[in-house]
């Protein structure tokens, strides 16, 4: 790709073309599936969700984060007590309440549509009791430390609107009654979200009166829409763009080490499929991803080394396991994963497949930075060791549908671990499918592990930290040996504004106008 390049005229216009101290225009990468904050676990409606909405507790960021509880205390081990703010209010001036609490509880757990529930995060939820208006009783069916932690990435909705609400009421703004930092001005699906600050908003009020959130899902034409004075912030920064804006002056890059994972989610369906065949294209009668030497073999038949450094070109680290170094959970006597497609050939052979067969892998052509091309390089490396591998790009609108049920062969995600710690990824993408427990909303690949499920149970009844940590380091040496996922990168956070603007970090890698502030 051509880098872009800005004339000192052009850099002069950005700069007097830029929107008024009091407005910010945002260019945003993750598509917004909906405005309704239950409906999908997507970074996208994370980012619209921390715009519009507040969750009980707060999210650890090292910065301001609004949050409906003041404060929260352990009665017992199984039962909390929170107190909501006295002055939350929701944007029709109605106070926020344990009603509302207990409502957005009972709601998140089967909202109709959803393909990313929330519900694993209040699977150990057992009853939620009003003690007063202000004032919540949470009982837990096992004693559960990371409570909070749950709750703090579930949005809270109204009783009083909400209850008779569709997802559709939230898109079309009817139902958008909200409690955060701002309130919807305008929506358009697919294109931009435009927003005004709550005035009446209890906590610490961001900087922009008024901001438009638009959505620019190719990377060249973010940085051409930042470049041209389109937008005065860019998130995702194409990383073919990224040294020339370094050596642009009329561009700030701002970079910082990411939670986000990209991975690979081999399928365990039994069935054949239509994207495992043998040579000749015929599906295998046994699905050959069912056997850990074959999953073995794809794993260590990768260059992640040679891929992070001509593909990714320094946006990403690479990882052995969900958590990056130096996070709660990271376990330092799992990885490197080496490289040797030696070694994948001889495996291949033991499970019988000394040929090897034909697979075809599943992208997401505009949802994850350098995917495709990610993928294109890791098809290369297992069609050497004699899996011949193609690529298949798709739509995410497809694509999410498809893979949560377990269409694929071979799925990508890119996970952003936006707890901050192991059991996040362990509930959500590890742990064994179920709708009633609350488990593996995206475990698309279908992963199941009585060991690596018994490590979550225990890690989320463990009150002490170093001990839940060895659980937790435990389960990624669980995960690792058996292949439940192939880990590749973690990505960096990379955005880029025009002069003037300071970027920092929010919760993983979401994109809210709260991060941004003049300088």
């Amino acid at each position: 790709m051509k880098h872009l390049a800005i004339s000192t005229a052009l850099a002069a216009a950005l700069i007097a073309s830029a929107a008024s101290a009091q407005d910010l225009r945002f260019g945003y990468t993750d598509p917004i599936s909906s405005l309704d904050p239950q409906l999908n676990n997507h970074a996208g409606d994370h980012n619209a969700g921390q715009m519009f909405w507040a969750a009980l507790t707060p999210k650890d960021t090292g910065g301001l984060v609004p949050w409906l509880a003041e404060s929260w205390t352990l009665i017992d081990p199984q039962t909390w007590e929170f107190k909501i703010r006295d002055t939350a209010n929701w944007t029709d001036g109605t106070p926020v309440t344990a009603d509302d609490i207990a409502f957005s509880y009972e709601r998140v757990r089967d909202v109709p549509g959803s393909v990313a529930s929330f519900r694993g995060f209040v699977r150990t939820v057992e009853s939620v009791e009003a003690k007063d208006p202000k004032t919540v009783i949470i009982r837990t069916n096992v004693p559960n430390p990371l409570l909070p932690t749950n709750l703090s990435t579930v949005y809270v909705v109204s009783k009083h609107v909400g209850a008779t609400a569709t997802t559709e009421d939230y898109n079309s703004g009817k139902a958008m009654v909200s409690q955060g930092p701002y309130k919807l001005e305008s929506y358009v699906p697919g294109d931009r979200v435009v927003m005004t600050r709550n005035e009446d908003f209890w906590g610490d009020k961001p900087e922009w009166q008024r901001v438009t959130f638009r959505y620019i899902a190719n990377p060249a034409a973010r940085t051409a829409a930042l470049l041209a004075g389109d937008v005065d912030v860019i998130d995702k920064v194409s990383l073919s763009d990224l040294q020339s804006l370094r050596d642009n002056d009329a561009v700030t890059v701002h970079d910082y080490p990411g939670l986000r994972a990209l991975l690979l989610q081999p399928s365990f369906n039994p069935e054949p499929s239509e994207f495992i065949t043998d040579k000749s294209g015929k599906p295998l009668e046994v699905n050959p991803l069912l056997d850990q030497r074959v999953r073995e073999a794809l794993n260590i038949a990768i260059n992640r080394d040679l891929i992070a450094d001509r593909v990714l070109r320094g946006g990403a680290t690479v990882a052995s396991q969900w958590m990056p170094e130096g996070t709660f959970g990271y376990d330092p006597e799992t990885g490197p994963i080496a490289f040797d497609p030696d070694r994948a050939k001889a495996l291949l052979a033991e499970a019988g497949y000394p040929d090897g067969f034909k697979l075809t892998m599943h992208v997401p052509g505009e949802r994850y930075p350098m995917a495709p091309e990610a993928a294109q390089a890791i098809a290369q490396f297992w069609t050497r060791v004699g899996v011949e591998t193609q690529v298949e790009v798709v739509p995410f609108s497809v694509y999410s549908g498809r893979a949560n049920a377990n269409e694929y062969a071979m799925a990508t995600i890119a996970w952003g671990n936006g707890t901050g710690e192991g059991t996040y990824a362990m509930t959500t993408i590890l742990g064994t499918v179920s709708k009633e427990k609350g488990l593996g909303a995206s475990n698309w690949g279908r992963y199941s592990s009585a060991e690596h499920d018994r490590l979550l149970e225990a890690a989320t009844s463990e009150f002490d930290d170093a001990k839940r940590e060895a659980i937790i380091r435990d389960a990624v040496k669980v995960v690792s040996a058996e292949v439940g996922i192939i880990p590749l990168f973690h990505y960096k956070n990379i955005w880029a504004s025009r002069p003037g603007l300071k970027v920092v970090p929010w919760t993983s890698d979401r994109s809210v106008p709260m991060q941004v502030s003049s300088e």
